[in-house]
């Protein structure tokens, strides 16, 4: 017998048999099904709740921000089928889902449940549905892993909410149903579907009269669960209206007057490929896919990384403890990273102490018995602060978890590499050790001894692989550009000279004693600082125009650092990051390279954050940064994955040279427009981030055949491509929060 539930939502329309002999149910009623294992953390869970139910009970949860409701499968594995249902009751609980595959320390893409519905209530329950075949947010595949496990992870908040009904279902069965239908470029109307739907029921309308079309489908290989068909007009696009007809679906646009603008090929200047970079790619097949260029072997948890034994320790991010190193030998990282066709970051640990081993801990709750919270997996391990927040103090002793670390080691360490990195980086975010790593270094680190720890692992560094280029300090955030955390008084103890401009001055006198470079690029790492976490329509278009940051010298920060700056720069209230940074590096250190190994998007999982990273990419390539490092890792099927893809994917790439843009009406909030040119072919990168379609009328651009790429619009997140004739340059559309590239065949 079916059960009655309050709503059903389901990804495309899908629709499933409910309860079959074959599904497999994880939870019913009471208590787990038999073969599943309760592998929560930090969350209160009752599996017999009976304040909001539907037949005799449900479950309720409330976790801790970051812990969650996960079930292990104790044996075999669920990756066969289709997808997983659940009733959930609340008041929208902000949960990310995702699926491991704990044999194999895989972890799929998190879904959040605002991508799947933004209706859940708590006065009763809502059914939903993620296909295997068709993740809500990407439209990509689970994959054919060992998937054992599955979690509901509370975000920052935390979460409470009433779940049941879970149950991974054997079938899927999908309506046919048109998704969207969208103008591009300038005779092409893409229609997104699911399923078998009946073209012969699609009609277009352009300014009153009715335009025939041909016909062209794609389906990308990794997300299958879509197509997307375009349709090649007879008569192009112009300003004025567009109606298209899909069933019983119609989609209604206006077409905006053109904007001009021009891209002049003769102008132009080499894109350094290393800003395509990420950090800790997780297969080479993601490198080839998403085509990056530089990897960053980084982070917090590479401070203390011993190469001796390939131990690490896990800092204020996890209880200060002791582990394997998540990527095994760092030499055998770059090795297959390298094989790959990335090239390579690798950073050497800066401070005086490395892991000793994989099980020691920092704060044990028998000598440290008044901590604030414990591991929930080990329950001796603290979080190396009392009750009241207050660090623990006096300090630990170091060789309880750590042992000596020192120049002379990392020399022996890299000296005995059998795969050479392209770049050393000298520590990460030192300037907070004392924070991250407070077990390690307790004090806050002062601009003497951040440049000492510097100058003497560069001098390591270069003893041992002389051709190696060498990057520092890796400063974290746009405060510690300009101070120690030791705060203003160690900026007045140094002439009142903020730190990075003193750090390149000393730097440069440094390498000039030495008789040799010891920095060949200046890395920071760049967060912006608006707070856009509320995700409604003014965060999101916040989002998307804090790129300016990076370039722009009119554009005044939005944040604490447009009201208080608190440095001695020029125009203190405005970031104008790379302009700001090569101006530094020309004045106090002439020839070093700018690389930005730490930067995000703000929300990997909306499409905004994708358009920000595409953004961001052109911006990159177009004001000469030199390396570039993506944190974390994107989900390949992600919206900021899809922003590499778009300018890499596959072995399809930009080019090596970025052209001239001339815009008549720069719209740099809601447009980005970027041109490449590489063996004499143009290629043009436009991101639309208004709400609405946008025309460009672009002289110089050649007619001719075209490769496309886009992804976004108003049918999710999806990759599609095909190749087109670009018939004219003087309407070229670009639908609502798209991206799009195009490259001269």
């Amino acid at each position: 017998m079916l059960l009655r539930l309050r709503s059903l939502i389901a990804i495309a329309a899908l629709f499933v048999r409910l309860s079959r002999a074959d599904d497999l149910t994880i939870y019913t009623d009471s208590a787990l099904a038999s073969g599943w294992e309760n592998w929560s953390w930090s969350s209160t869970i009752d599996f017999a709740a009976s304040d909001v139910f539907e037949g005799t009970s449900s479950i309720s949860v409330t976790s801790d921000a970051w812990a969650a409701l996960s079930f292990k499968l104790s044996t075999g594995n669920f990756k066969d089928y289709a997808g997983l249902r659940f009733d959930i009751s609340g008041a929208q609980p902000a949960l990310a889902i995702y699926f491991d595959s704990v044999t194999e320390s895989i972890t799929s893409p998190s879904i959040q449940l605002s991508q799947i519905s933004q209706s859940i209530t708590p006065d009763g329950f809502t059914s939903l549905l993620i296909d295997f075949n068709n993740l809500p947010g990407s439209g990509g595949q689970l994959g054919d892993s060992i998937w054992d496990r599955l979690s509901f992870q509370a975000q920052g908040d935390g979460a409470t909410y009433h779940i049941d009904n879970i149950v991974l279902v054997e079938s899927i069965v999908i309506e046919p149903k048109f998704l969207s239908a969208e103008p591009l470029t300038n005779d092409i109307v893409a229609i997104t579907t699911v399923g078998d739907v009946d073209f012969s029921q699609v009609a277009v309308n352009l300014n009153g009269q009715n335009v025939a079309f041909t016909t062209k489908s794609y389906s990308p290989v990794d997300a299958p669960a879509k197509s997307i068909t375009y349709l090649t007009l007879a008569s192009p696009f112009a300003a004025g209206s567009l109606t298209i007809t899909a069933g019983d679906l119609t989609f209604n646009y206006t077409l905006p007057a053109v904007q001009y603008g021009s891209i002049v090929q003769s102008v132009n200047y080499p894109i350094n490929p290393h800003i395509y970079g990420v950090n800790f790619p997780p297969t080479a097949s993601y490198i080839n896919h998403l085509g990056v260029t530089l990897s960053r072997w980084g982070g917090n948890a590479v401070t203390p990384y011993n190469p001796f034994g390939h131990f690490t320790n896990a800092g204020n991010d996890w209880y200060f403890e002791n582990r394997a190193s998540d990527w095994g030998s760092a030499d055998e990282w770059v090795g297959w990273v390298s094989g790959a066709g990335s090239d390579t970051i690798l950073t050497v640990p800066g401070l005086d102490w490395v892991a000793k081993d994989t099980t020691s801990y920092s704060y044990p709750r028998t000598i440290y018995p008044d901590q604030q919270a414990f591991d929930p997996y080990n329950s001796d391990a603290g979080n190396g602060k009392f009750s009241n927040g207050s660090i623990i103090s006096p300090p630990m002793n170091q060789s309880a978890a750590y042992t000596p670390w020192n120049a002379s080691l990392a020399q022996q360490w890299l000296s005995s590499l059998q795969n050479i990195p392209t770049i050393l980086a000298l520590d990460n975010e030192i300037e907070i050790a004392h924070s991250t790593h407070q077990d390690m270094h307790p004090e806050p680190v002062s601009y003497d001894e951040e440049l000492e720890r510097m100058v003497t692992f560069a001098k390591a560094s270069k003893a041992a692989l002389p051709n190696v280029a060498v990057a520092a300090p890796m400063t974290c955030s746009w405060w510690f550009y300009w101070t120690s955390a030791i705060g203003w008084t160690d900026t007045e103890a140094h002439a009142n000279t903020d730190f990075l401009p003193w750090f390149l001055q000393e730097m440069k006198k440094a390498s000039d004693t030495a008789g040799k470079r010891l920095l060949d690029y200046l890395d920071i790492h760049y967060y912006f600082q608006p707070d856009t976490s509320a995700n409604d329509a003014a965060a999101k278009a916040l989002r998307l125009r804090m790129t300016r940051s990076l370039w722009d010298k009119t554009y005044v920060d939005e944040s604490w650092v447009g009201e208080s700056p608190q440095n001695h720069q020029w125009d203190p209230d405005r970031v104008q990051l790379v302009p700001r940074f090569r101006t530094l590096i020309d004045i106090h250190y002439p020839g070093t390279k700018l690389a930005i190994s730490e930067w995000s998007s703000t929300n990997d999982q909306d499409i905004t954050g994708g358009l920000v990273t595409a953004d961001a990419l052109g911006i990159f390539g177009k004001y000469k940064v030199d390396a570039a490092t993506y944190w974390y890792q994107p989900d390949e099927m992600g919206p900021v994955g899809l922003a590499f893809w778009l300018y890499r994917g596959y072995g399809v790439y930009f080019g090596n040279k970025s052209a001239q843009v001339n815009l008549a009406t720069a719209n740099p909030d809601t447009v980005g427009v970027y041109a490449a040119t590489e063996n004499n072919k143009l290629s043009l990168v436009i991101i639309n981030k208004d709400t609405k379609p946008l025309a460009y009328d672009l002289s110089n651009v050649p007619f001719g055949s075209y490769f496309l790429r886009h992804f976004g619009g108003s049918s999710g997140v999806a990759k599609w491509q095909t190749t087109i004739t670009l018939k004219a340059n003087n309407y070229i559309v670009v639908p609502a929060y798209t991206a799009i590239f195009i490259k001269q065949q």
